[in-house]
């Protein structure tokens, strides 16, 4: 049996070393794939735009066999829907004139009185990307260097990269770039185009210093920009995926948009160059767009507004400064009547960093399994709230329809894992209905590999109530727009009296996870690091259990000091396991044993560790928090696996890939976990008193690998708390002082020895009883 185990683990050790080193040779590891991606996509882009005016990737077109009602969502690709739109169906009146522009508010600087930095594009009068404000947060999926969003494309001539965007706050604007400016050189280098530069910000780290060659107004200038990390986006664009927030309009009088189109004909609003007004000093925080229907006598404005924070409140977490108020007006300017209702659709493109181990570990408030980014809305049906989720997967795979068409609206959006996105109607009367409809939609396309459908990017969308508009008159709705990280203080300021809360879900161990909560706040306050934390709070916790863990210690001495005994009683009792269990029975009584004693820890523990898995699954502090520092990649991120080699390139797919069984990464704390756990079995199970004992054992053993298995891509700091629970566990067992058997005294189950055989005879058993035999033969 033995010999087998080792030829088994030699061979499969060969099988690996071999798949190695032939994936060595045929495929290098890739590294940072999403940078990868990035730099390819930019040399494409770059390779197209060779003229300095607007370069804009063309939309695909609509695929008829992919389209979906609009009335039954989700409605297909947005991209297409769009792209359809674009090309006029009938003598179309030509869109206004207008060149494509962006336009920020807010700043990345963490002193500034702004929670994130914003980038407006006036193509759908949209939101292009959010970005927060703040260190604490970054994006892990690229680790290449941040310059800032610079919208850039090629100069003119080929060489040079034009700047059409700088934001407040990146390093672009604080080395003194402008939009406008040509980037015609990197450290004394030309510098090609748009992808040359995205290639060098790519093979750069955050702290290096780039010497920027800058021609403005026919001038050159040196600029140098100190590159920092990616700063994480809430909204960010994936690929041709449309922005956020887009607007059009849904019916006009008795036109309504078509089932297979994204806008009424000759209206071009979510693909059409809106107008920007210029700025009104008195609200410098603020953005506005203008799209003029002369045809239809309407003209519609959409205002995007940015709080600031008060003075001191800088450093508060939970200052309520994490939205944009968005304003939506539809004005009669015609001198007719006009029944409009308009069409809003919310945002999309929220982070999906870590998806590969973060995917299990949403929950759903339902037996539905939630996905990375889903829908939520929360209405007041007959006054009372009530709240849903539709995942991710559901709207991927086209079920349906969900629609929301006769409550009041409290909130509606996308959630992500540790952010979300809500758009929440600002109304004097909370009864009033205002929508007609509220879905969820498809934003992008469905990934191929099913695996991969909870990525799936998804939105919403609102159809208001249509309303009739006299010559001058008015329809204007408000919205908050909260975009931000769910911590549960700060959720419940927004949406009031209701509050955002339940965007924040532990499940049904909640009443453990909360308190565990507060009381880890607690030591991090005190400590300032969530790994320490942790054990802190592993310490409390096993303290607390002492009692119990005690007893279950004494009692597994106590079971090991008794096995001689149980082994004679099996071995009496063999084929009889009635008496053979009342003998036992018997025994663990005269001593005092409780068998299920062991098992009251463990069951104890367990709303205990689900509520802690929860917990860092959950909660956005423990998100990016690292054990030692984020300048070591390993174990930076509390919420993550500790990630300590990047082994995809070496093993198959099955194993190592993204979906497969263990993840890209080997993660050693796992290990460590597992090591720990058999090695407090083996310390605390007695020896096997037969061989079915050692069978369950060995099953045991199996098990526990098993399970390792399976766990191999939690958090990190759940490993944690395994590991400081494993030591103090066998630190008890160790430091325990030893449980004694009182003295034996002669009873049923103990007898005196027996008197020592004449020479020549045997005790009864096998071995006389053929001797016996023998002799009888003999006589005869």
């Amino acid at each position: 049996m033995e010999k087998r185990w080792v030829v088994f683990f030699v061979l499969a050790a060969g099988v690996l070393a071999l798949n190695i080193f032939v994936m060595r040779w045929l495929a290098p590891p890739p590294g940072q794939q999403r940078a990868a991606q990035q730099r390819q996509a930019a040399e494409k882009a770059g390779e197209k735009a060779k003229h300095p005016a607007d370069q804009v990737a063309p939309e695909k077109k609509a695929d008829p066999e992919k389209k979906v009602p609009a009335e039954k969502p989700p409605e297909g690709d947005l991209r297409a829907a769009d792209a359809a739109a674009a090309k006029p169906r009938v003598a179309a009146a030509p869109a206004p004139k207008q060149p494509r522009q962006w336009r920020t508010l807010g700043s990345l600087d963490e002193t500034s009185p702004y929670r994130f930095l914003v980038t407006f594009t006036n193509r759908g009068a949209a939101v292009e990307r959010i970005e927060l404000a703040t260190t604490r947060f970054s994006d892990l999926d690229d680790r290449s260097a941040y310059l800032g969003h610079l919208a850039a494309i090629d100069a003119a001539g080929g060489t040079g990269v034009k700047v059409r965007v700088v934001g407040a706050g990146t390093p672009a604007d604080k080395a003194g770039l402008r939009a406008g400016d040509v980037i015609a050189g990197v450290n004394g280098g030309e510098i090609a185009g748009a992808a040359a530069l995205n290639t060098r910000l790519a093979r750069s780290k955050p702290g290096d210093s780039l010497r920027l060659t800058v021609l403005r107004g026919g001038k050159r200038q040196e600029l140098v920009a100190v590159l920092a990390r990616q700063p994480l986006a809430v909204i960010e664009p994936e690929g041709s995926d449309p922005p956020s927030f887009l607007t059009t309009l849904e019916s006009i009088d008795d036109r309504k948009v078509a089932k297979d189109a994204s806008e009424l004909p000759r209206v071009n609003m979510r693909t059409g160059n809106w107008k920007i007004l210029p700025p009104d000093p008195a609200h410098p925080d603020q953005v506005v767009f203008e799209w003029l229907l002369s045809d239809e006598g309407l003209r519609i404005v959409k205002t995007y507004r940015l709080p600031r924070l008060q003075p001191g409140e800088e450093q508060n977490a939970l200052a309520p400064a994490y939205h944009l108020d968005l304003s939506i007006k539809v004005e009669n300017v015609g001198d007719k009547d006009r029944a409009v209702a308009y069409r809003l659709d919310g945002p999309n493109g929220l982070p999906t960093q870590g998806w590969w181990y973060a995917y299990s570990s949403k929950i759903s408030h339902g037996w539905d399994s939630a996905g990375l980014r889903d829908f939520v809305i929360a209405t007041r049906p007959q006054g009372y709230f009530d709240y849903s989720l539709v995942s991710a997967t559901k709207i991927a795979d086209g079920k349906g329809p969900f629609i929301w068409d006769s409550d009041p609206l409290i909130y509606a959006g996308v959630d992500a894992q540790y952010f979300a996105v809500m758009l929440i109607p600002q109304q004097d009367d909370p009864a009033e209905v205002r929508f007609a409809r509220v879905m969820p939609i498809r934003a992008g396309p469905v990934p191929k590999d099913p695996h991969k459908k909870k990525l799936v990017n998804v939105s919403t969308r609102m159809i208001s109530r249509a309303e009739t508009l006299k010559p001058g008159a008015e329809l204007v709705h408000e919205f908050r727009v909260f975009a931000g990280p769910k911590r549960p203080r700060l959720l419940a300021q927004y949406a009031k009296p209701y509050g955002l809360s339940e965007l924040v879900y532990y499940g049904w161990f909640g009443f453990v996870s909360r308190p565990m909560l507060v009381i880890l706040h607690f030591f991090y306050s005190i400590v300032g690091n969530y790994g320490i934390a942790i054990i802190m709070l592993t310490v409390l916790v096993r303290s607390c259990m002492f009692p119990l863990s005690r007893k279950q210690a004494l009692g597994a001495q106590k079971m090991q000091e008794l096995q001689p005994e149980m082994k004679r009683l099996a071995e009496k009792h063999k084929g009889n396991v009635e008496q053979r269990t009342k003998a036992q029975q018997e025994l663990f009584r005269k001593h005092n044993y409780n068998p299920l004693a062991g098992c009251w820890p463990a069951l104890i523990q367990l709303p205990i560790f689900l509520g802690l898995y929860r917990s860092l699954s959950v909660d956005v502090e423990l998100y990016q928090a690292p054990l030692i520092s984020h300048a070591i990649r390993w174990c930076s991120n509390l919420a993550a696996p500790d990630m300590f080699w990047y082994w995809e390139a070496f093993l198959p797919g099955f194993l190592a890939g993204e979906t497969g069984w263990l993840g890209p990464y080997l993660n050693i704390l796992p290990l460590v976990t597992v090591a720990l756990f058999l090695w407090q079995q083996k310390m605390f199970m007695p020896p096997p008193a037969d061989e079915q004992a050692a069978l369950q054992m060995k099953i045991m053993q199996y098990m526990m690998i098993f399970m390792g298995v399976l766990f191999f891509k939690v958090a990190s700091g759940l490993c944690i708390y395994f590991i400081a629970s494993s030591i103090w566990g066998i630190a008890e067992l160790k430091l325990l002082p030893k449980a004694k058997l009182p003295p034996q005294t002669p009873t049923a189950q103990t007898r005196p020895a027996a008197r020592p055989a004449a020479a020549g005879t045997e005790t009864n058993g096998a071995a006389g009883s053929k001797k016996k035999k023998k002799q009888q033969r003999g006589r005869r």
